[in-house]
């Protein structure tokens, strides 16, 4: 009876500890960061893997131009426009390969938006030819499966724009003109497949 005992209460021990252990492991809110360039996640190629899928599924999206958050036109866009209207998102190709001598992942667990995010920034001044500046990817902790993308790009001397992508439903392109220490929104785009 007494090996009974001394057994449960190992067991009990054991079970314990090993509780704990998890439980500090999911309170950790940084991914350990290690040289990760080989690993970059390949946003171009998923951005071109969702345009398949809407012209798979057969929807016909709708774009719609705004101001200050309010429509003030819209009209369908025609599959044969997708490469136009997503194309400014498509190029340069962001994949380790090309990227990796530029810009530097960080990764962590942001949980004001729920989501593993992984963030690139330039490591070096960018050359004039390199219009990419910014890009983040969220993943969905639970599926591991993207949940949005945002990138920042150079269009211009004075002009960025900013996409922000929502996986299987809508994409924004917001064009940001800074003049000196002022910036104005000149473009907002919306363009919505999931109704």
């Amino acid at each position: 009876m007494k090996h009974f005992i001394c057994i449960i209460l190992i067991w009990g021990i054991f079970i314990s500890c090993r509780n704990n252990k998890n439980e500090t492991t999911k309170q950790t809110p940084v991914i350990a960061n290690t040289d990760s360039a080989e690993n970059y996640f390949p946003v171009t190629n998923y951005l071109k893997g969702e345009i398949a899928q809407i012209k798979i599924i057969g929807i016909t999206p709708i774009k719609r131009n705004l101001k200050n958050n309010r429509v003030v036109d819209s009209a369908w866009l025609k599959e044969e426009d997708f490469s136009t209207a997503f194309a400014p998102f498509l190029t340069p190709v962001i994949d380790s390969v090309n990227l990796k001598k530029l810009f530097k992942e960080k990764k962590f667990l942001d949980q004001t938006v729920e989501a593993f995010t992984f963030t690139y920034d330039p490591t070096i001044k960018l050359p004039d030819s390199m219009p990419l500046l910014h890009w983040d990817v969220y993943v969905t902790p639970e599926t591991g499966k993207v949940k949005r993308i945002f990138i920042i790009k150079k269009t211009g001397n004075d002009e960025v724009q900013q996409l922000t992508w929502q996986s299987g439903k809508w994409c924004k392109i917001v064009t940001i003109q800074n003049s000196g220490s002022n910036a104005a929104v000149t473009s907002e785009i919306k363009i919505d497949w999931s109704f």
